[in-house]
C-alpha cells in the first residue's frame, strides 16, 4: 500500500489559525517536508510536535520530490508545509503534487490560511471572479507578456510582492493597466495587520515617501466589461465593415453569423450589412 501525501496549511501570521486536524496530521505522519526547516522548527515546538522533518524547498523541488514519492510508495505518509499559507500555491509543492498524481499516490489537502484569500476577501473589490498572478515573472519579456495579457483581464487580479520591488511592480502595472483600484494588504491576521484601499496612481505617489517594508498581496481592479465594450466599438468604428467580417470569419465564423455578429457590434440591421456587402461586389 502507498503512503499519502498530506499538504498542510499553516498560519500565515496567528498561530491561532493552526487547525486542530493539521496539528494532528503532523503528529501522525511519518515525515514532513517543510520550505525552511528552522522556520517551521519554531511552529512545530509551539505545537508540540516532533515529527522528523526534512526541506523541500525551491532549489531542489525536482529531486527531493522524486525521494519523497520513493518513501510515499513505500507505505510512509508524509505531511507538506510551507513557509506560510496554503502548500502548491505560487509554492514548489505544484511540482510534488504532479508527481504523486503520475504515480498514482494520494494526495489531500487539509485546508487552511491561504494569503490570496484573506487578502481578497479583505480588498472591498469584487470577488465574484478573480484570478491569481502571485509573483511576476523575472525574465524580462516573460513579465512584458503576462502584462499584456492582463490589460484584458476583466476579473480581479491578485498579486504577491516583496518590499523591496513594490514601487517597481506599481509603476509596471500603472503603465500597462492604467488608473485601477488597488487595495495593498500586508502582515495578514498579525497585530499591526494593514489593508490599503486606493488607486495605482495614489499608491504609487504614498510608496514615493514611504518605504514598504513586509510581504505585500495586491488585489487589483480588472478592466470592467463596460470599458472593454467601449474599446471593441472604437476599433470596430476603424475598421471597414469588410475588415469587420473577415475578422469574425478568421475566427472560425461562417458568413451569415459574422454577418450578424458585425450588424450587433455596429448596432444596425443585418440587412444593412447585406446591402453594403452584395452593393460593393
Amino acid at each position: 500500500m502507498f503512503g499519502k501525501l498530506y499538504l498542510c496549511a499553516t498560519p500565515i501570521g496567528n498561530l491561532g489559525d493552526m487547525t486542530p486536524r493539521v496539528v494532528e496530521t503532523l503528529q501522525s505522519v511519518d515525515l514532513i517536508a517543510a520550505e525552511d526547516t528552522r522556520n517551521s522548527i519554531k511552529l512545530l515546538n509551539h505545537f508540540g510536535i516532533h515529527t522528523p522533518m526534512t526541506s523541500y524547498h525551491e532549489y531542489n523541488k525536482v529531486e527531493k520530490a522524486h525521494a519523497l514519492v520513493d518513501k510515499l510508495q513505500t507505505g510512509r505518509n508524509i505531511a507538506l508545509i510551507t513557509d506560510a499559507g496554503t502548500p502548491a500555491i505560487s509554492d514548489p509543492g505544484e511540482v510534488l503534487v504532479q508527481m504523486c498524481h503520475e504515480r498514482g499516490i494520494t494526495v489531500t489537502s487539509l485546508p487552511g490560511p491561504a494569503a490570496c484569500i484573506t487578502a481578497l476577501t479583505l480588498s472591498g473589490l469584487s470577488t465574484r471572479r478573480f484570478c491569481f498572478e502571485g509573483f511576476l515573472p523575472a525574465d524580462k519579456k516573460e513579465k512584458v507578456a503576462v502584462l499584456k495579457e492582463l490589460q484584458q483581464e476583466s476579473r480581479t487580479m491578485i498579486l504577491y510582492e516583496a518590499p523591496h520591488h513594490l514601487v517597481r511592480t506599481l509603476e509596471e502595472l500603472y503603465q500597462a493597466l492604467g488608473e485601477r483600484k488597488i487595495t495593498l494588504c500586508r502582515e495578514l491576521t498579525k497585530k499591526f495587520e494593514t489593508v490599503f484601499p486606493t488607486t495605482l496612481e495614489k499608491a504609487l505617489e504614498y510608496y514615493q515617501t514611504e518605504e514598504p517594508r513586509g510581504e505585500y498581496v495586491l488585489v487589483v481592479e480588472g478592466k470592467s466589461l463596460e470599458t472593454k465594450r467601449r474599446e471593441e466599438i472604437a476599433s470596430w468604428q476603424d475598421m471597414s465593415i469588410e475588415e469587420h467580417m473577415a475578422y469574425y470569419e478568421k475566427q472560425g465564423m461562417d458568413s451569415k453569423t459574422a454577418m450578424k455578429q458585425v450588424a450587433k457590434d455596429r448596432g444596425v440591421g443585418k440587412r444593412e450589412i447585406y446591402g453594403y456587402l452584395h452593393g460593393n461586389e
